[in-house]
């Protein structure tokens, strides 16, 4: 072959690969035996994969200590999940620290051994949500994909691909999958004063959101299970106080000497919550030299 033919096959195939490393790629399966939990994560050159969690945190649910009715009501969801019965997707919403998350992975942990696996999302990829559930309908595992502190704002395009998956595509979900989301948000999207100005009456005075109000609540509505969490009052606070500190070695007079203490930490940082009382039995033990 004339030597000028080859350098351009050469330069011809160079350009190709390079074509192929910049051009989306099909979502390749993981070793699904090499964990429980999975991350999805983009690449820089914009390529998806799931990334296996290897330390996931050890939460049981008798761990989760003021939010019995939330607890047993995903319990009870989940449980329906991986039997093969009717379940429904889940936004948990309420104040912050409060449970939501601690009780996503917990469930996890409690169902692991009957086959639920964990994939996170972040909002950001939330458009790839279709290529996810494709490549896990065929699994024999269960599915919980879990979308954390998910809110939006004005015209982001995961909005719009996550209340498709939920409810109003084409294509029927698979039924080895469920959305587990969590949010300080209840309706997911930002509320103004000047929404309220569509509203409108009708002839008996009854009242009728506006279109824009419409739109905000109705990704929350495709979620079948709301499960609403509640800022701790001060005897729960110091109760899971008390629980986390035994579970880092202190003894019941240190529990008790404590108090005084936690309660302070409380009132510095503004919030009584589960995520409070973990960082303040971190620091106390941790200031008695005890490792955490």
């Amino acid at each position: 072959m004339d030597p000028r033919w080859e350098h351009l096959l050469r330069r011809a195939e160079q350009m190709f690969d390079r074509l192929e490393a910049i051009l989306p790629q099909p979502l390749s399966p993981p070793n699904w035996s090499e964990a429980i939990a999975w991350r999805y994560r983009k690449r820089a050159s914009g390529h998806g994969a799931l990334e296996p969690v290897r330390h996931l945190a050890p939460l049981r649910l008798e761990d989760l200590r003021a939010v019995d009715e939330q607890k047993e009501r995903v319990v009870a969801n989940t449980r329906q999940f991986v039997r093969g019965l009717p379940a429904n997707n889940v936004l948990l919403t309420g104040a912050r620290g409060t449970g939501k998350s601690s009780l996503i992975k917990a469930c996890l942990n409690a169902f692991a051994d009957q086959g639920l696996r964990l994939i996170e999302v972040d909002k950001a990829d939330l458009t790839d949500l279709p290529d996810i559930i494709d490549l896990v309908a065929s699994r024999p595992e269960r599915f919980i994909i879990f979308c954390d502190d998910l809110s939006f704002e004005e015209g982001e395009s995961g909005y719009k691909a996550l209340k498709s998956v939920l409810d109003g595509s084409v294509a029927a979900a698979s039924p080895n999958v469920l959305i587990y989301a969590t949010s300080n948000r209840r309706h997911l999207l930002p509320e103004y004063m000047r929404d309220n100005l569509e509203a409108t009456r009708g002839p008996g005075g009854e009242l009728h959101p506006g279109e824009v109000v419409e739109e905000k609540i109705s990704l929350s509505e495709r979620f079948g299970l709301w499960v609403s969490f509640y800022p701790f009052g001060q005897e729960e606070y110091l109760a899971i106080v008390g629980q986390w500190l035994a579970a880092l070695g202190a003894t019941d007079a240190e529990i008790a000497a404590a108090r005084p203490q936690a309660l302070v930490w409380a009132l510095e940082r503004g919030s009584r919550s589960g995520r409070v009382a973990y960082q303040f039995a971190r620091d106390f033990m941790g200031k008695r030299g005890v490792s955490a």
